[in-house]
């Protein structure tokens, strides 16, 4: 397995970027700036953006396994690499996410403990409703993690 920082052409991911945030408008104002980390184990596996929020802390803005591959423990290894990446850059990350209790799970069990939720985030910013397991997203439920 190997993570490699990905520095010009991202857009060459969207496809993955795509199933952790489904509106290429949204990613586009954050991929520019951030910074594009691509697992790979024998092909490509999964992708993370990081984007600094302030001197202190760093958001991760997507992060997305290929379905065949999730539960293997790609998404988890790729936080842990950016966790340690940039331990010494900020104090902490946070990510946003919907209420899904199989998401916050997974983050929770990467290190991340829940901090505030902003409301209506989905219905207010995306052209159209969102679903994961079932559930529509309406609140983003942001999640920090200490480096």
């Amino acid at each position: 397995m190997r993570i490699e920082k990905v520095t010009s052409n991202k857009k060459q991911f969207l496809d993955l970027l795509l199933m952790a945030d489904e509106q290429e408008e949204m990613i586009d104002k954050y991929l520019p700036d951030g910074d594009l980390f691509a697992l790979y184990d024998d092909d490509l596996k999964s992708v993370c953006v990081v984007v600094p929020v302030n001197s202190e802390t760093c958001e991760l803005k997507n992060i997305a396994t290929y379905q065949q591959y999730q539960g293997k423990g790609y998404g988890k290894a790729l936080i842990q690499f950016i966790s340690n990446y940039y331990k010494n850059d900020f104090k902490t990350m946070v990510v946003g996410t919907g209420d899904i209790p199989s998401i916050l799970s997974f983050y929770e069990n990467c290190g991340f403990e829940n901090s505030h939720r902003v409301k209506n985030f989905f219905t207010d910013n995306y052209d159209h409703l969102m679903f994961e397991d079932g559930i529509q997203l309406v609140d983003m439920v942001y999640l920090k993690k200490t480096m």
